[in-house]
């Protein structure tokens, strides 16, 4: 009998329960019992909705961060909340997010760097080490959450959930250079102790999460897996060792060898080595295959699986377990919100739409179908697997999904489609004329403050309770807020504050042809912030101009230089749920095709600064290194596709944040954007020390503040992290900017950073009259 689990289920809530518990809390507003008996009515609703599975994941829930928790789990704590005034707890949240509830300015941190969780847009707490870092167990927050399940699920039920000790230390950031691999010896003893407690405590199966073994590994941490768990084989909890989101290539002989008894495989994006896995694991070794995509929403084909899978579980028997690939944390929780009559929000899915897809709760039903027809024969499931292929052909056929139109538009692109009129050096000189900015120009990233008042009004419009008119004119009075805050702040270049906009990719999908949009598909990103990816379902086309009136608007407010705000092909790509039928790559070039025309419509009516964000270019990358050219190839070339046509005279933006960029910095050259802003501040300016060997050819504004922390950047701070900007970067390619957009923020948090922010942009123009920093003249030619 095949077995059915799970590797991991959302933590966020149906209706994002724990986000809104998070918010409170920080803001003072509700109790640390408040927060907690919040998360512990999740953990409650989750493993009720997984009862059915034969094991269920514990230890899988967090109130932030999975690698924070298992940072705290290991005592893992940066010196600098060592010692601080507060619980746990705060320290936790102090760590995340530079403070925790009501803290005081004197308690404030450095939030910990926070970077994407492998090729996801889920981001995780870097953990931090030296080589003297200590460890030291806390087993606390499993071990409870394990006592709980008990309760609820009962004692055969439960699998707890840790991060391998390999990729824990994979994941870290040595703070003074030192190797992270060299900690392990001192890591597993700790581990060791973890497994013998979870055992004490009735667990016969901890899942141990590895999944770093789907990149390439140098012999140094091949040779770690080995001796990590070779040591840990000596505990009693039998180990099922999860890797997922990719093939195991060159790790496979590896993997199958560990002295684990269970073994799961990503069989989504890994199929084509299920067999040899099949053939290479060891006879008495359970091997459980992801059979359903954890990271996309469309219904899986239960019908093809079957026929693929079969033969497997006639080989297996016992040994064969079925799951979703990765845990459900990356797809929205319950599809039947979606059907929901009486909803305060509006419908926007049709029910042929609703039947091509499957959120969390769907998957495991589709877990238990396959595992029924494994078991018991598909005769057994009859109707369902018919029902399943009528929904499957209905999406395959659809004239909603397939335009020719558009086909033929993504076949007339040539080459010149991609370049600019002249190369950089000319095209800055004419824009410097044009603009005639100061030394270190100041702008944000392009959002302002999303106020409950926007949100109350987007809502009401969307409920058809306020008329179109009504509508635009609340969102005109709150793009004049946006500028004249802008114009008071002294800002250089300006932007209308996207006020109208409920997120930077669904707001482009609904005007695009091609997506489709849930009420409450929405996933978690980092911490409280939880994004609802858009659908894209079929071939995209714009049918009119999407942000031209709005911008129009902002400028007619003001003298100043106003950005057209645009998100870029390969971020909308990214942040969607995307289409599986066809290669990521078409949908993006007529992605670009849409943005083309907007840039170019935005240029027609005057805009001479043009911003596209690429937040999610480095997130797409495969993870494994040598398949990263092909994919950054036809990335940057949807990227320059979409951002030319344009005049030398108008100036590219383009952002990006959250990613390690410095080993694909020849890449996002390539770009050729005139202005490029990045994310620096978490990371000190680390991400800078690459133009210490490559001479960018453009400009770049290096985010001197991190938006997601509530903490309020000093004019020193800001000018120390620009002064080392200076060391690399020409002074008069510099620019002074947050590092990311402020839409989280609340304005009395926005305000006296940006204040902070010019004021610092100043000091830096008075340092160079005065000679104390030299301006260094670009001599690069464009890539």
């Amino acid at each position: 009998m095949a077995l059915v689990h799970n590797l991991g289920f959302p933590r966020i809530g149906a209706q994002r329960e724990l986000k809104f518990a998070q918010e409170r809390f920080w803001k003072g507003d509700v109790s640390t019992e408040q927060l907690l008996s919040t998360a512990r009515q999740i953990r409650e609703i989750n493993w009720q909705q997984q009862a059915e599975l034969d094991l269920v994941p514990v230890g899988d829930f967090s109130l932030y961060d999975q690698v924070l928790d298992m940072s705290f789990t290991l005592g893992n704590l940066p010196e600098r909340v060592q010692g601080l005034e507060g619980s746990e707890l705060d320290n936790y949240f102090r760590v995340a997010r530079g403070r925790s509830a009501q803290d005081s300015d004197c308690n404030c941190v450095h939030a910990g760097e926070m970077t994407k969780w492998f090729d996801t847009n889920y981001h995780y707490i870097v953990p931090e080490v030296t080589a003297n870092t200590v460890f030291s167990l806390n087993p606390e927050r499993i071990l409870s959450q394990l006592a709980e399940a008990q309760i609820q699920l009962g004692l055969a039920k439960v699998k707890p959930v840790i991060i391998g000790p390999v990729t824990y230390l994979w994941l870290s950031k040595a703070k003074d250079g030192s190797d992270p691999l060299a900690l392990l010896d001192q890591l597993l003893p700790l581990y060791s102790t973890l497994l013998e407690q979870l055992s004490d405590a009735g667990a016969e199966w901890v899942q141990i999460d590895e999944p770093v073994l789907v990149t390439e590994l140098d012999a140094e941490w091949k040779l770690a897996f080995e001796h990590a768990y070779h040591t840990l084989k000596a505990n009693r909890p039998n180990l099922l060792l999860a890797t997922y989101f990719g093939t195991l290539e060159d790790n496979l002989q590896l993997v199958c060898n560990l002295p684990v008894a269970g073994l799961h495989i990503d069989g989504v994006r890994g199929r084509k080595e299920v067999t040899k896995v099949v053939d290479w694991l060891p006879a008495h070794k359970v091997l459980s295959i992801g059979v359903v995509d954890g990271r996309n929403i469309w219904k899986t084909d239960l019908n093809r699986v079957l026929d693929w899978l079969e033969p497997i579980a006639v080989k297996l028997g016992e040994r064969l377990w079925l799951a979703p690939s990765c845990s459900l944390l990356h797809v929205p929780v319950d599809l039947d919100s979606e059907r929901e009559q009486g909803s305060t929000k509006p419908a926007t899915l049709d029910s042929e739409l609703i039947n091509w897809l499957a959120f969390a709760k769907q998957k495991l039903a589709e877990i238990q179908l396959l595992g029924r027809a494994i078991n018991e024969g598909r005769g057994a499931v009859a109707d369902q697997l018919a029902d399943n292929q009528a929904d499957i052909s209905s999406r395959r056929l659809s004239e909603r999904v397939h335009n020719r139109e558009v086909k033929a538009n993504v076949g007339g692109i040539t080459s010149g489609f991609g370049q600019r009129q002249s190369a950089y050096v000319q095209r800055a000189a004419k824009q410097a004329e044009r603009l005639k900015l100061p030394l270190y120009p100041t702008s944000t990233i392009g959002s302002f403050p999303q106020t409950a008042e926007i949100r109350k009004a987007r809502l009401a419009y969307k409920k058809q309770e306020l008329t179109e008119a009504q509508y635009q004119a609340q969102m005109k009075a709150e793009i004049e807020r946006a500028v004249l805050e802008q114009e008071k702040l002294g800002l250089d270049v300006l932007v209308h504050g996207e006020a109208e906009r409920n997120d930077m990719v669904e707001y482009f999908g609904e005007q695009l042809e091609g997506y489709g949009f849930s009420r409450f598909g929405w996933v978690q990103s980092y911490g409280s912030r939880c994004v609802k990816p858009p659908i894209l379902f079929g071939d995209i086309s714009r049918p009119a101009p999407m942000t031209v009136a709005w911008t129009q608007y902002a400028q007619s407010l003001t003298d100043k230089p106003m950005k057209g705000m645009l998100t870029g092909p390969v971020t909308i790509l990214n942040w969607s749920f995307v289409r599986d039928d066809q290669p990521r790559k078409e949908s993006c070039l007529q992605l670009a095709l849409a943005i083309r025309q907007e840039v170019q419509d935005l240029e027609a009516t005057g805009v001479n600064v043009i911003q596209i964000d690429e937040a999610a270019l480095r997130e797409g990358l495969p993870l494994r290194r040598s398949e990263w050219q092909h994919y950054l190839d036809w990335a940057v070339n949807c990227f320059r596709i979409s951002a030319n046509g344009v005049s030398d005279e108008t100036q590219i933006h383009t952002h990006m944040c959250y990613s390690e960029f410095n080993d694909i910095i020849e890449s996002i050259a390539r770009m050729d954007a005139d202005v490029i802003t990045i994310e620096t501040s978490r990371s000190d300016m680390e991400l800078l020390d690459v133009f210490e060997a490559f001479e960018y050819p453009n400009e770049i504004g290096p985010g001197v503040y991190d938006i997601h922390s509530p903490n309020i950047p000093t004019v020193e701070q800001i000018v120390n992290l620009m002064s080392k900007a200076a060391e690399r970067i020409p002074a008069e390619r510099l620019w002074v900017n947050p590092d990311c957009g402020l839409k989280t923020r609340q304005w009395t948090e926005a305000i006296p950073a940006l204040e902070n922010m010019v004021a610092a942009a100043r000091t830096l123009r008075e340092q160079l009259a005065h000679g104390q920093n030299d301006i260094k003249q670009p001599t690069a030619e464009p890539a």
